[in-house]
């Protein structure tokens, strides 16, 4: 029932064991995938269909309620599995920036994102369906504070031309081509691609604790 990977840093004598119950991760995003392999979480994948649309404007709320959302869409569809939700958004003053419809938009966000601090949020909910029907459920919020650079404006519109943008919240990917973008960052990296696989990590330790104990 559980998969147990190791990975080891030998030269300074430190090693983890990961135990995990089947995951399924309700999302198709390439980086959240990458994430979870480059933590060594076996999972499978199966991708949430539900209305992303809230009255909610707290960035941190948005993104819980969303990867609950997420989390409950596909919970139906799995067998004896945790399932973990995520959404990522990006605010600056506490005003959510998404996805730009368009070039036009992406320059627009990206110029007031420039020389200036926002934060990316994450959330991520694990839900678990007992033998009895019961859900189990953990929903918790990362963010991470990014200064870009004061970058001129040509080098926007090249950034913006390369269409990387268009499909980013915030009009940015760090793990891509605006990389040259960032100046900085303040917690966790990975929370800025798409999952703090590090919290993650050990809210599923405390997570499948408390379904054992349970």
């Amino acid at each position: 029932q559980y998969r147990i990977n190791e990975w080891s840093l030998s030269n300074r004598g430190f090693s983890v064991i990961l135990g995990c119950m089947k995951i399924v991760l309700a999302s198709g995003s390439p980086r959240r995938k990458e994430l979870l392999k480059q933590v060594g979480i076996e999972y499978e994948v199966i991708t949430a269909d539900c209305d992303e649309d809230t009255e909610e404007a707290d960035p941190a709320k948005v993104v819980k309620e969303l990867s609950y959302r997420k989390a409950s869409a596909v919970l139906p569809k799995v067998k004896d599995a945790i399932v973990i939700g995520a959404d990522t958004v990006v605010a600056y003053e506490g005003e959510i920036l998404g996805k730009p419809k368009d070039e036009a938009e992406a320059l627009d966000m990206l110029s007031l994102l420039s020389g200036r601090k926002h934060k990316v949020y994450t959330g991520v909910t694990l839900l678990y369906r007992t033998d009895k029907g019961k859900v189990v459920r953990s929903t918790f919020a990362e963010a991470t504070t990014v200064k870009m650079y004061d970058n001129h404006r040509e080098d926007i519109k090249e950034y913006v031309a390369s269409r990387e943008p268009l499909d980013k919240a915030g009009a940015y990917g760090i793990q891509g081509l605006g990389a040259v973008l960032v100046e900085s960052i303040s917690g966790d990296y990975n929370n800025v691609v798409g999952l703090p696989v590090a919290r993650l990590v050990r809210e599923l330790r405390e997570f499948e604790k408390g379904l054992k104990e349970n």
